[in-house]
């Protein structure tokens, strides 16, 4: 790993606080609804819904389903779980009404323009980029929403690249867009597999923020080694980290 360049980084629940904002707006959403949805348990209505997030988006990478295909089976199968059918329309129509709660609730970690800042301030002429899973337009109105347009020189989606993390073709495809070499270049998320170890097998330096202290798994921890993974609990470490690499 040379002097890092660039700092590459994911942008959900890395830079975006998108988990706190789906809670919020599921919660909210299924209070307007009211019968029978406000009938459900919060808590385990809250656990469905990202579980289900977790499973068709995972799809929609993958390529079973289309971007809308993905919002429109989950929430079927969460209206479902409350004893409600929903039709294709219908159930495109429920998701619709649902992201504008979730729309309200966009915000940063409070974390990230204080690490933005003092990148800045640390490693003079460091880079700022994003790669992101998702389409170009979704993800760039989040980035403008929440204040983040003049802090990133490029985003890289899977969307307009065609690739996903954390195949090693987009981590390097962001390099080139840079026109930085690769070992001149971290890149940090909060998904071990998917961000730091996929960042490090591609070649770059990959950093896990492990926000919620989770305990790596045997098979994770020897991936992790091997694609030299580095760990930091808060966004704040991140500027004192690259600094010692650059030293």
């Amino acid at each position: 790993m040379t002097a890092p360049r660039l700092a590459l980084f994911d942008l959900d629940d890395t830079l975006f606080a998108h988990r706190a904002a789906v809670s919020n707006g599921i919660r909210a959403y299924l209070a307007a609804l009211g019968a029978p949805y406000d009938a459900a348990d919060p808590a385990t209505a809250d656990a469905l819904w990202h579980q289900l997030e977790e499973e068709h988006y995972h799809s929609y990478l993958t390529g079973h389903l289309d971007y809308d295909g993905q919002r429109r089976e989950r929430a079927r199968a969460f209206a479902a779980a409350q004893g409600v059918t929903l039709a294709d329309e219908d159930a495109l129509a429920w998701y619709g009404a649902y992201f504008e709660h979730y729309v309200e609730n966009w915000e940063l970690h409070d974390d990230a323009l204080p690490c933005l800042d003092q990148l800045e301030r640390d490693l003079s002429g460091i880079r700022i980029g994003v790669i992101t899973n998702g389409p170009l337009n979704y993800q760039s109105r989040k980035i403008d929403r929440v204040g983040l347009s003049s802090r990133v020189e490029h985003v890289i989606t899977s969307g307009a690249f065609g690739i996903a993390k954390p195949d090693a073709a987009i981590f390097v495809h962001a390099c080139a867009v840079f026109d930085v070499p690769i070992a001149s270049a971290a890149y940090v998320g909060d998904r071990l597999r998917t961000d730091a170890i996929g960042a490090g097998l591609a070649g770059l330096r990959g950093v896990w923020l492990n926000r919620a202290r989770r305990e790596m798994t045997r098979d994770e921890a020897r991936d992790a080694r091997a694609a030299g993974v580095l760990e930091i609990r808060s966004l704040a470490e991140l500027p004192a980290l690259l600094a010692r690499t650059r030293e």
